[in-house]
């Protein structure tokens, strides 16, 4: 195995995982801000409020989108299993 063919594999497999995290992430901050901006206005500070909101919008996430990122973890898994091969 070549050196730009490793750096090649590990390049692809970072961008299909950041491209698979980012809607359960993206979500999860917006939440985030978004009870972190309701809590400076009415000055509640309870722990229990930010955590509760972004495991429900994790799990809303991960059904909405969990099709999609299944698929293209499939997508990567194949590519690297049909490119096994070439690789001798």
């Amino acid at each position: 195995m070549h050196a730009d063919l490793a750096l090649q594999m590990m390049a692809d497999m970072l961008w299909t995982g950041l491209s698979i995290c980012f809607p359960i992430l993206a979500l999860s901050m917006l939440v985030g801000i978004i009870v972190s901006i309701l809590q400076v206005v009415t000055q509640v500070q309870e722990a229990s409020l930010t955590f509760v909101p972004k495991l429900l919008a994790a799990g809303f996430s991960l059904t909405v989108f969990g099709p999609w990122m299944l698929r293209k973890l499939a997508q990567f898994s194949s590519h690297l299993w049909a490119g096994i091969p070439g690789l001798f």
